[in-house]
């Protein structure tokens, strides 16, 4: 019997145990309002924002706010999950409010900003207040922001008209470095700036005696790297898609040229034939630069997050990230004494500084409230989370974010004490690079494919062939059949690649991958025979 009696009082404590200890419900938990944001921001973004702006409003207002995160994965799940909502919430109105009949052409044109001008379903969508349940865009580049807008989702949310004293050319400009930094018809703006660059783990570069730690895109290529560099595939991270347009553009603007120009040219033609003459030879190299990097990676994760956690525990020596993967992950194993075995660093003139905005969604259940934490996101107040040491004078409570405000101000040196990077100033750091969108922005998804049929695809025969070539010293013909990327050269990536993603014909897209991937793994395996031939 008492036994049994021990038994029972076990299992109560198993049952009631976690009920008795667990925290007591916070003032928030009651909230006098809700705000649903959509975001691809991690847990520690979240917890802090979300803290301070209930904080902020109870003492400002008198009402708890509790923020229903919406986290359905990275940005690029994001847009598919907006553009299904509101085609969902478009095709009920459309049929059941304007009683109008639904078609293919209806769909296709509501949220398309191509559309013909005059299109009643696009002018009915623009006038009209349908929304997905949904607040705020919270998060993500100015590039997946811009499709937002322009398809219609994403309406002005009239703070760039209140504070013509922040967004100016003086203070936050409308573009820097080639970067939009707000949208002029005020439907984004950004709240943080972010860069791309390289992670390493210090022992691990020790332990390679690689004798100074990578520099530049191109020390990712150095043979001695092989199976310790870590990447992640551009066809599901937008952030490492956006590094390897970079590291891209790096290339063209480095890019050495060595042609006749045609006599007879005007001065603006002469600058013409360069420019293009640099886009062209910068593509060829990059492609290569890509090949030796991929070459050396010990694998291609589908999550840009993955690489600096592995950096950081030595299964990987270095790897690409978005800049506050890397100093967040730093953050998170500082020693006392304030060192870290894992940093990160953005090349010099290697990454252009661009924007994680905020937009105010379509139909916002609360329009009103949703304004507020704009507002507060941009405040100073708010850009402190950003960057300030934990438990600082309006710094985080719980994690340092290590990420950079885009209010110049606090970048003041009275602030230097203050911010966990103070070393870092991405508004002179934007000076060092100059992006060029009409070099590379329309083939963003042609890069993604072209390194996943050229590098992630033949990964195998692409690592045996590298490893056969650094074994054999790089004989000329072997390498000349390595380094062929004429199938996916600018002209290639321009026009039949890009034509073919574009299409609605997703088999042709299927062919092209199978028909490339299966030519670079037949061209690798030549390589590597060639190599071991000495040829």
């Amino acid at each position: 019997m008492r036994k049994n009696l021990w038994l029972i009082a076990a299992f109560a404590v198993v049952l009631i145990g976690p009920l008795a200890l667990r925290p007591k419900t916070t003032a928030s938990a009651k909230a006098d309002r809700t705000l649903v944001i959509i975001t691809p921001h991690n847990e520690a973004t979240r917890h802090e924002f979300g803290r301070a702006f209930d904080t902020f409003y109870f003492r400002t207002r008198g009402q708890h706010v509790r923020i229903d995160w919406r986290t359905p994965g990275g940005t690029s799940e994001i847009s598919r999950y907006l553009a299904s909502e509101y085609l969902a919430a478009f095709e009920n109105y459309w049929t059941n409010k304007l009683h109008r009949p639904w078609s293919a052409a209806v769909q296709a044109a509501f949220d398309n900003p191509k559309s013909a001008p005059g299109d009643p379903a696009r002018e009915a969508f623009l006038k009209s207040d349908v929304g997905c349940g949904i607040d705020l865009f919270f998060g993500g580049g100015s590039f997946d922001l811009g499709l937002q807008a322009g398809a219609g989702r994403l309406v002005d949310c009239g703070v760039i008209a209140r504070h013509p004293e922040l967004f100016n050319d003086k203070v936050i400009p409308q573009k820097l470095g080639g970067e939009p930094f707000w949208d002029p018809q005020g439907r984004w703006v950004g709240d943080c700036l972010s860069a791309f660059g390289i992670c390493y783990n210090t022992d691990s570069i020790a332990r390679l005696k690689m004798g100074t730690p990578p520099a530049q895109w191109a020390d990712l290529a150095d043979p001695r790297y092989l199976g310790q560099i870590a990447l992640a595939n551009p066809m599901q991270s937008s952030s490492v898609a956006k590094a390897f347009e970079m590291l891209i553009q790096k290339q063209m603007l480095n890019s050495e040229l060595d042609f006749k120009m045609k006599p007879g040219l005007s001065a603006q033609e002469q600058a013409k034939a360069i420019e293009s003459e640099k886009v062209r030879s910068g593509w060829l190299q990059a492609m290569n630069l890509i090949q030796k990097i991929s070459a050396n990676a010990r694998y291609f994760t589908d999550s840009g997050t993955k690489v600096p956690f592995d950096v950081e525990a030595g299964d990987a020596a270095a790897g690409m990230c978005i800049d506050f993967y890397g100093r967040f992950q730093s953050e998170a194993v500082r020693r006392p004494d304030g060192s870290s075995r894992m940093q990160y660093f953005t090349p010099v003139g290697g990454s252009s500084v661009g924007v994680d905005p905020i937009g105010l969604l379509r139909g916002a259940p609360d329009a009103e409230l949703a304004r507020e934490f704009i507002e507060f996101v941009i405040s100073e107040e708010g850009q402190k989370l950003w960057n300030w040491k934990i438990s600082t004078p309006g710094g985080p409570v719980k994690y340092a974010l290590r990420r950079l405000p885009i209010l110049p101000r606090l970048y003041a040196p009275e602030f230097a004490a203050l911010r966990s990077d103070p070393q870092v100033q991405p508004y002179a750091q934007a000076g060092a690079f100059v992006y060029h969108p009409e070099w590379t922005a329309s083939l963003f998804r042609p890069i993604c494919f072209i390194v996943r049929v050229m590098c992630i695809d033949p990964h195998d025969e692409l690592r045996e062939a590298w490893s056969a070539l650094v074994t054999a010293n790089f004989p000329p013909l072997a390498s000349a059949v390595f380094f062929d990327v004429s199938k996916v050269d600018h002209a290639a990536a321009s026009g039949t690649i890009r034509e073919t993603l574009r299409s609605p014909d997703k088999i042709a897209e299927v062919k092209l991958a199978k028909t490339l991937g299966d030519s670079f793994r037949a061209q690798y395996l030549r390589a590597a025979e060639l190599a071991r031939e000495g040829k």
